[in-house]
Order: C-alpha cells, then structure tokens, then sequence
C-alpha cells in the first residue's frame, strides 16, 4: 500500500489512532491517549514560543527505509520548507522530529524510528516519555541540550 493510498482512503481519516506503514506495505496503528495529545500540544506550543523562524507540523509524515513513519511533532527550517514545500510524505526528513513514547511503544522501537529518521536527514530527534521527560538526541547520540531549540529545557508539562 502507499501513503496516497491512506491518504485518501475515507474509511481511515476518523480512527482514533496513529497509522504509519512499515517496510512491506502494511499498515501499523498505535492508540493515541489524550497525555500523548496534550504533550503533542505543549510541544508546539512551547516550540513556536522559542523558535520564530519556520513552521510545525503535528502528525509530520515522512518516508523512511522501513516504510512511511509519523513524528508527533516536527520543526522545519524556512530552508526545507522552500526546497520541499508541504509534501506528503516527505522523502527526506525535517531538522528536528520528535517521538512521544505512548504505552504501546517501547523505547528500542522509538529509538529504532530516530534512527530512520536521522538516515533520512534529521539533525536532532527528541523522545518524550509518559512523564515528559525529554531525550535529546544528534547523530544517533543523546545530548544534554538541543542545538536547534536554544534554552529548551528536558522537561514538560
């Protein structure tokens, strides 16, 4: 199946979960909570209140090795926005994407997905756990602070 496919299919567009497809085709669905909701909210709130330049995406869609992943949250430079406007999904990824773990995800699954996500471009890739704490991470390595979201601090809500 391709991602035109979900896209467009009416029979998906009101279910109450994340759908994403992986390596073969399929479709994978993960529950969404209303915690997963309201840290989703604070991030790009907290995000547009630090960062004047570029845009956010929730739900950002993008292509990987292993199928067409969704980041909860995603920041793009005005650089990537004008090389790739609002596409869907990205064939490349945005800077700075960001997981937030949900009870149906373990942390070697979010990881795996940041790995993906730093192959297709990624600077930095943030976990945001059940508490809200915050994993910063550059390169596949974890970083005591964000270089794209200056005086971010590793905790929300």
């Amino acid at each position: 199946m391709q991602w035109s496919e979900i896209c467009e299919d009416g029979h998906l567009h009101d279910l109450p979960y994340k759908i994403e497809l992986n390596e073969w085709g399929n479709i994978v669905m993960s529950p969404a909570s209303n915690r997963h909701g309201r840290y989703q909210a604070l991030l790009i709130r907290l995000i547009s209140q630090m960062k004047t330049d570029g845009d956010i995406i929730a739900e950002c869609s993008v292509k990987t090795g292993k199928g067409t992943k969704v980041a909860d949250v995603a920041w793009l430079s005005d650089a990537f926005i004008e090389e790739y406007g609002f596409k869907t999904p990205y064939d490349e990824c945005p800077e700075l994407v960001i997981e937030i773990k949900s009870p149906s995800n373990s942390y070697t699954e979010l990881e795996e997905k940041a790995d993906l996500y730093f192959a297709r471009g990624a600077s930095e890739v943030w976990i945001c756990d059940e508490e809200g704490n915050i994993k910063v991470y550059s390169k596949g390595l974890e970083k005591d602070k964000s270089a794209i979201i200056a005086g971010f601090e590793k905790q929300i809500g």
